[in-house]
């Protein structure tokens, strides 16, 4: 008799023995099943795209129609595209977006840049509304009053990040141990990679890349940032404190 290990070796090359017949595809038996494993699809974690929660034209006068589709089906779908592309050819492991931002110093320029571009616009549609509470209320009002003094400086302080951030980026504001916090990234970084200079939970954030404003604004940022505020969702900023 035969000892067990060597019938099950023999099946299995005369079973990848039948696919190569079948196949029509020359080789050794073990080669077959080598490559058969190989390309076995990998199960790789996706970004998506929420829905935008309104209408383009919803948000004006302050974000007109035509950027508010260009941003969202040019720009932001090709985040998306470009990021999920690179996780296959990449076959990385991470399985959450967290996963992605804590490793931010590990991944290549082409899966950091569009990871966090996937990541920032999905959070920066849901930071305003077309019809938003004038003003933060209760806890997260208290928390923008013990921080800055008042809503006023909060306002003027974040302005001064946004208009300040060199080229592309971001203006944030961040929670970080109980304490609300200022800070800007530049191009697609956020306060929740490993990179960033200021880390954190974001609460709110607001895009400063031109493709963001051009179409009206020229380029006139500050004008942008300052008509920006009649948009803020200070009921999802509040949700995102908890």
């Amino acid at each position: 008799m035969e000892p067990i290990e060597r019938r099950k070796f023999l099946g299995l090359s005369l079973t990848a023995a039948g696919a190569v017949a079948l196949a029509g595809i020359t080789g050794s038996p073990l080669d077959v099943l080598a490559s058969s494993k190989a390309a076995t699809p990998f199960n790789a974690f996706a970004f998506t795209q929420i829905p935008l929660p309104y209408a383009y034209k919803a948000l004006e006068p302050a974000i007109d129609a035509q950027t508010m589709e260009i941003h969202y089906t040019k720009h932001h779908a090709t985040y998306i595209k470009n990021v999920n592309e690179a996780i296959k050819a990449e076959n990385l492991p991470y399985k959450t977006e967290m996963e992605f931002f804590a490793n931010a110093s590990r991944l290549s320029a082409k899966v950091k840049n569009n990871a966090g571009g996937a990541w920032n616009h999905n959070f920066f549609w849901e930071s305003m509304h077309p019809s938003p509470e004038t003003a933060p209320t209760g806890k997260l009002k208290a928390a923008i009053d013990k921080s800055f003094g008042s809503l006023s400086n909060f306002k003027e302080e974040f302005n001064k990040a946004a208009a300040a951030q060199f080229g592309s980026g971001w203006a944030w504001l961040v929670l970080e141990k109980g304490k609300l916090k200022i800070s800007s990234t530049p191009n697609q970084d956020n306060p929740l990679m490993d990179t960033a200079t200021v880390k954190g939970k974001p609460l709110l954030a607001l895009d400063v890349w031109e493709h963001a404003y051009y179409l009206k604004y020229q380029n006139k940022r500050a004008d942008y940032i300052n008509a920006w505020w009649a948009l803020v969702n200070w009921e999802k900023v509040a949700q995102r404190m908890g």
